[in-house]
């Protein structure tokens, strides 16, 4: 599969879209050529609370690890941290990015970041947009008969808003 170029119409390219939780990370896949974006796999990989928190991290990177060399995308594209009012559960998240990201790199995959707003903006139009307005957005976007979970949405989302960004030229291009 060829690499798509900023710009590039006439290449397929797999992004892979994560949406990190220590508790539960969402993954959606991608195809996309051009504007145009087809479904291809997403879920949720959860961790059980019997686990040490080190435990749970090396889960979610094995089970990020699973979905790379299963599905073999081109990129990911990865949703920053939120800022959150209880500073524990941010740090706790930014593990769990921080393995995900990890697995992503030693895959040799690009990684790209995208604030919880610019992911609602690119799919609703809104950069406030609720969990049920991009869960629903995604389900029409990708023509699917049923929304995914809003874990795997999000993640989903993420995916759409890098293929997005990264198929149509900016000024700067």
């Amino acid at each position: 599969m060829q690499r798509a170029r900023r710009g590039d119409t006439g290449t397929k390219r797999r992004t892979l879209g994560i949406d990190p939780g220590s508790r539960a990370t969402g993954y959606g896949v991608i195809e996309s050529e051009g504007g145009n974006h087809t479904f291809v796999v997403c879920g949720v990989i959860r961790t059980s609370s019997k686990l040490s928190f080190p435990e749970r991290l090396k889960e979610i990177y094995t089970g990020v690890c699973e979905v790379i060399e299963a599905q073999k995308p081109d990129v990911a594209a990865v949703e920053d941290v939120f800022v959150s009012v209880n500073p524990r559960s941010a740090l706790k998240l930014g593990h769990a990015r921080g393995v995900a990201m990890l697995a992503a790199i030693e895959h040799g995959l690009p990684v790209y970041e995208y604030t919880p707003t610019n992911v609602k903006q690119s799919i609703a139009g809104y950069g406030q947009a609720g969990k049920e307005q991009v869960q629903q957005m995604v389900r029409v976007l990708l023509q699917l008969s049923s929304s995914p979970s809003q874990d795997a949405a999000d993640a989903l989302a993420v995916a759409i808003c890098h293929a997005n960004q990264s198929f149509y030229p900016t000024a700067e291009s």
